[in-house]
């Protein structure tokens, strides 16, 4: 083969040429521009939790972990260069890059790992999380522990993570207050009645509780604060301890029986954070009857004397609760049924106590009926005083009969008996003589 000389001006067309080709070639062979500064994504473990939190020797015990993508915002911008055409066109295209978790695999380091290897976890999203749980068992020696967690992420990284597992020692063992709500109030209540309660708030933990607030819940209408539901205690160091007064109004319309009236104790800690506590207060509701007399009365409505007839007390119970096993007795000095069983009369409710009777002579006749019966809160008796008059016959009538038959009686005697007497032979005295 013979080669053509080339002069000057031929050299630096071929220069050219051979750039332009190779320009082309590296941005054909260029398929995306990466921005480094936003594609290093990686993986902490947010939070754990150890439950229980602290383990008794040999027991088990989970380990619930949160893996995070720490990257906000993870992104990568392709740029395409087409010089296909009559000229040169450039495509961005801009997308997430997830961080691709390899495995995770748990070294107990004295705690014995029952279950808590994964292979493949997946791949996170910028700020996305996973929560994986770890099962252990902690060993016959008590102590501090401190198995760690390795994730594997491409490219040979990894990270570690130790974890603090208590078993059965004090040590490492959170300090706080702790605060026991003890609560004095009577021990059985009337519906209807108001409730004083005084609240004892004490700390018997080993640091003092801050802004602490005591709050009661309403009970339904039954039963609820009279004043404010919310109450302001202030600081309750270590060993001391505040009391609150409150009043709770009840209901009449209240069924007996216990009633746990909601409390919320919030306090903050010496550490910032907030704690909430709820326990309640346990109203004891009892009802209580009242019986009264509504009417008395008797069968005749007009007595006589001697003559028998029925006396009626009605009873009403004007209380909250049931009066149950209600019998009345009298002392009138009649003969005849003188105590009367009941039963049971509800709340609003009345019923009657009949008692029949002989009868009585003339006169005004005090006498008491004694009413017993029990209810929630024990025995009762309710005793009046009430009086009885019997009228005495009117014999008016009969003495005005007695009177006219005694003047007919005259009449006739005089008629029949003295003038025919009289006249000598019998004959009337206006009857003329022969």
């Amino acid at each position: 083969m013979t080669m053509l000389p080339i002069n000057g001006a031929g050299k630096a067309a071929w220069r050219g040429l051979i750039l332009g080709v190779g320009l082309i070639l590296i941005l054909a062979a260029m398929p995306a521009a990466v921005d480094a500064a936003t594609r290093d994504p990686t993986v902490t473990i947010s939070s754990f939790e150890v439950t229980p939190a602290i383990l008794l020797p040999g027991d088990q015990g989970t380990i619930t972990i949160t893996i995070t993508n720490t990257a906000t915002e993870s992104s990568e911008t392709e740029s395409l260069v087409d010089t296909t055409g009559a000229g040169t066109t450039t495509t961005s295209t801009t997308k997430d890059i997830p961080v691709l978790v390899e495995s995770v695999y748990v070294y107990g380091n004295g705690m014995e790992v029952l279950e808590g290897n994964f292979q493949h976890v997946g791949a996170l999203g910028p700020g996305q999380s996973i929560p994986l749980t770890i099962l252990v068992r902690a060993p016959a020696q008590t102590g501090l522990y401190f198995p760690e967690v390795w994730i594997r992420i491409p490219d040979g990284t990894s990270v570690k993570y130790p974890i603090p597992v208590n078993v059965n020692s004090p040590v490492g063992i959170q300090k706080q207050a702790i605060l026991i709500l003890e609560s004095h109030l009577p021990d059985s209540v009337n519906p209807g009645d108001e409730v004083p309660v005084a609240l004892t708030i004490r700390n018997d933990g080993q640091l003092l509780a801050d802004e602490v607030t005591l709050r009661v819940g309403n009970f339904s209408t039954w039963i609820a604060p009279r004043d404010t539901d919310l109450h302001h205690i202030g600081t309750i160091p270590a060993g001391a301890e505040k009391t609150q007064v409150i009043t709770l109004l009840s209901d009449r319309q209240t069924t007996p029986g216990l009633i746990q009236v909601p409390v919320t104790l919030q306090y903050s800690a010496v550490d910032g954070s907030i704690h909430r506590d709820t326990t309640s207060i346990n109203v004891v509701m009892k009802g209580k009857s009242e019986l009264g007399f509504v009417s008395v009365d008797t069968n005749p409505q007009r007595l006589s004397e001697h003559t028998p007839f029925d006396l009626t007390v009605r009873i009403e119970n004007t209380g909250t609760g049931e009066a149950k096993a209600v019998s009345a007795r009298i002392d009138l000095s009649s003969e005849g049924t003188k105590e009367a069983f009941i039963g049971k009369i509800k709340p609003g409710n009345d019923a009657p106590a009949l008692f029949i009777l002989e009868g009585l002579g003339a006169g005004t006749y005090p006498y008491n009926i004694t009413i017993s019966y029990t209810d929630d809160l024990g025995a009762h008796v309710v005793e009046r005083q009430l009086s009885l008059r019997v009228p005495p016959t009117d014999h008016s009538v009969t003495i005005l009969l007695g009177i006219l038959g005694l003047a007919v009686l005259g009449f006739c005697i005089y008629r029949y008996w003295y003038i025919p007497r009289k006249n000598g032979s019998g004959a009337l005295p206006w009857v003329k003589k022969n």
